[in-house]
């Protein structure tokens, strides 16, 4: 991700191109983050179905264990039950201080990339985000940032936070277009 990341930013930075807005670019540098938003570390936490999944075989979560109605787990063994404010190597068990699956509406295992795009740009599914506070989630949370330090027997999500959140500025300074599949 990082060199042709990088490498596709410095199209936009080289010869004015970053001030138009074009379709093709704002798509391309998409692909491209979709690298992160298709990668296990994501795809585990916004699953198709009530269950989460988890290492980078996407396998159902064990011990079997559901959203519940908040995304917190069920009533009675909220998901911080095991996974607690960091996460606890020896037992290979990922945490986090907010650690709980993504709504609902925001399931991507088994989409399109293209329909993850409409998703993340629809304020109705994504938490009321406009496109300055999806870049600021996907930039900044720390949850999100999670990925790119999973702990002992997970694989990293690719690049950086930081790389990702230029590549989602870029798409959004393109016109935030998405792939058609």
């Amino acid at each position: 991700m990082r060199a042709l990341g990088l490498a596709l930013l410095a199209c936009l930075l080289a010869g004015g191109a970053a001030a138009q807005t074009d379709e093709a670019v704002a798509i391309a540098i998409f692909r491209e983050a979709g690298k992160v938003l298709q990668h296990p570390r994501c795809l585990n936490c916004h699953p198709a179905t009530d269950r989460p999944t988890q290492t980078d075989t996407m396998r159902p979560h064990q011990p079997r264990i559901v959203r519940g109605e908040d995304g917190h787990g069920p009533a009675g063994l909220p998901c911080s039950t095991c996974h607690h404010k960091a996460n606890f190597d020896p037992a290979r068990v990922p945490g986090h201080p907010e650690w709980h699956l993504a709504p609902r509406s925001m399931a991507w295992q088994g989409k399109s990339l293209g329909a993850i795009c409409v998703q993340l740009k629809d304020k109705e599914r994504n938490g009321g985000r406009d496109l300055p506070g999806l870049l600021r989630h996907m930039s900044e949370d720390s949850l999100v940032g999670w990925a790119w330090a999973p702990g002992a027997g997970r694989t990293p999500a690719p690049g950086t936070q930081e790389e990702f959140g230029a590549l989602i500025r870029a798409w959004i300074d393109n016109g935030a277009h998405c792939p058609t599949e």
